[in-house]
């Protein structure tokens, strides 16, 4: 712990990178942090994601993103990303988890370990936590959740063809997800706890998985819940009662939530109710002086609330707070 750093973001993702590049760009010298690789977030999306947004609003540093099509594809926009790290020389520690942080505002040190178990240690003046929310399922707590068939990110559908596969949610990952089975040759049931799709599902994904359903293509069990997962099985209750589902590949896409545990470690306060954390809506800086908050983080339980295309300006405001500091 040779050097103190100006900043430290914790979290590399896009919110974290832009952090970290208007940290410099402004003559502080900050470092990144991520327990996994660069963006990881994305890097988990499904294999073929295309952006429904343009590529000017996922851009940082004022790098263009350039694409072959109108929207940029995950893989575009995971090497915009690798590009503009190298070309800010942002310095990165990835693959290293942050185990805790201690100290106080200009004097804090952050605690790490790497993959392979090695400990590090690091010294700054302030800390930004961009950490998202894609890396936390919420999960079922079924009996089966945790069998090597059954999985909270989609990938991709060419190995389920002909088989038969169980999609959990009801939300535009799961459809999505369904219909992209289904047009590979996947036999698809759908399961959602609710009487009818989510109110947010995209426009044009709507009257598509409508149409699958009622057409008898794509089967859906709503108000149905999943109380165990086999081997080759998932068993629904609903209200014909309980019965098993034939299942070679269980995708539980039932949405992600924030590390809440971490920012009560920090010391942040977090609403009972909403989890939104206690902060500066015009610096982002917490209850804890010297922690700023960005991205997806900001939002609580409302993960819906924060996207790159607005959480990417929230280092700049964040590093405007902190001029002369």
């Amino acid at each position: 712990m040779s050097e103190t750093y100006d900043l430290i973001c914790i979290g590399a993702g896009p919110t974290g990178l832009a952090s970290a590049i208007e940290a410099k760009r402004a003559g502080m010298h900050p470092l990144v942090i991520d327990k996994a690789c660069l963006c990881n977030s994305l890097y988990r999306y499904p294999t073929n994601m295309v952006f429904f947004t343009t590529p000017e609003l996922l851009e940082i540093g004022d790098l263009p993103l350039t694409c072959a099509a109108e929207k940029p594809t995950r893989v575009e926009a995971l090497k915009y990303y690798r590009k503009t790290a190298e070309h800010y020389q942002l310095d990165l520690r990835l693959y290293e988890g942050v185990e805790r942080v201690e100290g106080s505002d200009h004097r804090f040190v952050v605690h790490t370990r790497t993959t392979r178990g090695i400990v590090n240690h690091y010294a700054a003046k302030k800390i930004v936590v961009a950490t998202g929310y894609y890396d936390l399922p919420n999960r079922l707590d079924v009996p089966g959740e945790d069998l090597p068939h059954v999985s909270h990110y989609y990938t991709e559908a060419h190995p389920f063809w002909h088989q038969d596969v169980v999609v959990i949610g009801g939300k535009n990952s799961a459809a999505e997800a369904a219909l992209d089975l289904f047009r590979a040759g996947a036999r698809v049931t759908l399961v959602h706890r609710r009487a009818q799709l989510g109110a947010t599902i995209k426009y044009w994904v709507r009257p598509d998985i409508e149409n699958r359903i009622k057409a008898g293509q794509i089967r859906a069990l709503f108000e149905t819940r999943v109380t165990r997962i086999e081997a080759a099985q998932v068993w629904v209750q609903g209200a014909n009662g309980e019965r098993a589902l034939p299942a070679a590949q269980v995708f539980a896409l039932t949405g992600y939530h924030p590390d809440f545990d971490f920012l009560r470690q920090l010391g942040i306060a977090l609403d009972p109710q909403t989890n939104k954390p206690a902060m500066n809506p015009q610096t982002f800086e917490s209850n804890v002086p010297g922690i700023h908050l960005a991205g997806v983080v900001i939002g609580g339980n409302n993960v819906g609330e924060i996207f790159i295309e607005n959480g990417r300006f929230h280092g700049k405001q964040i590093v405007a707070a902190l001029g002369g500091k």
